[in-house]
């Protein structure tokens, strides 16, 4: 029975080891719109857990911070892991994790609009909708670059929830946001701005990958969260989550007879991840 005992001991140990490692994550950025990504990195967790007997929980970050004040806080160890798109100046301060949770959705944009403008921008071709409009941005949203190079006039802001305002003031004519996150955003904000709509006839859509950042000495913790999300991936968990979080979206992509736009977005780094949207859109 002694011997029994030491061998279910020594089985323990080797799989959760007595030096694993206990650890809190602080993340970036917070929000309802933001709760997939999150959801995924527990989920990637949730493997190396089991794998590699590694506990690792998440908090938020409860500080209200631009993106690029995250991005130092990360250098500085403040913030542990952030999930947003990729830049070249991201890419040279952050570590990233390349693989693209969002599957192209954020890459994909329907438009917030002043439901008295629905009409007249469903009425304009291609050419005018891209020279006769002010789209509203995030000054610090890594698209900014992409609608600009692309020929579209951009009005940005450093404050994300003064955009809402702007738009229901007419300071410009739509907001462009990933199709998972109009409906949500739209519908926090119902009474503030029920003027507000999502605009029916058109589309963007542009590579625009998003990935778990880390603190580029944190060679560790990218390795921990690529293998947990490589096994997600592969044994369908990754899949079956998304569909979970974007089931409605694609039904109303299902639905809908919007013109897609597409754009270049050359300011993709190199080696940047591939954009699979067959999840969803093909």
């Amino acid at each position: 029975m002694r011997g029994s005992l030491l061998a279910a001991l020594f089985v323990c140990a080797s799989v959760f080891p007595a030096h694993a490692a206990q650890r809190t994550l602080a993340y970036f950025p917070v929000g309802p719109i933001y709760e997939y990504r999150w959801k995924v990195l527990e989920l990637a967790l949730d493997h190396v857990r089991r794998s590699e007997g590694v506990a690792i929980d998440l908090r938020p970050f409860d500080e209200d911070v631009t993106q690029n004040r995250a991005v130092s806080l990360l250098e500085a160890g403040k913030i542990d892991v952030i999930a947003l798109g990729t830049n070249d100046e991201r890419e040279s301060r952050m570590l990233p994790i390349k693989i693209d949770i969002s599957r192209g959705t954020v890459g994909y944009r329907v438009f917030l609009v002043s439901s008295s403008d629905q009409e007249r921008i469903a009425g304009m071709d291609d050419e005018a909708f891209r020279t006769e409009l002010t789209f509203g941005l995030n000054s610090q949203w890594a698209d900014v670059p992409v609608m600009r190079v692309n020929g579209y006039t951009v009005l940005t802001s450093t404050d994300y929830e003064s955009l809402f305002g702007m738009l229901a003031a007419h300071r410009f004519d739509a907001l462009p946001r990933g199709i998972g996150e109009a409906a949500v955003e739209l519908a926090a904000r119902r009474k503030a701005y029920p003027g507000l709509t999502i605009e029916k006839t058109r589309a963007l859509f542009f590579p625009y990958p998003i990935y778990f950042w880390v603190n580029r000495q944190d060679a560790e913790l990218a390795g921990r969260i690529e293998r947990g999300l490589r096994a997600a991936l592969a044994d369908g968990s990754f899949r079956k989550l998304f569909m979970t979080y974007h089931a409605s979206m694609i039904e109303d992509l299902a639905r809908s007879h919007r013109r897609v736009i597409r754009l270049d977005n050359p300011l993709l780094p190199p080696g940047s991840a591939e954009i699979d949207t067959k999840w969803w859109w093909r």
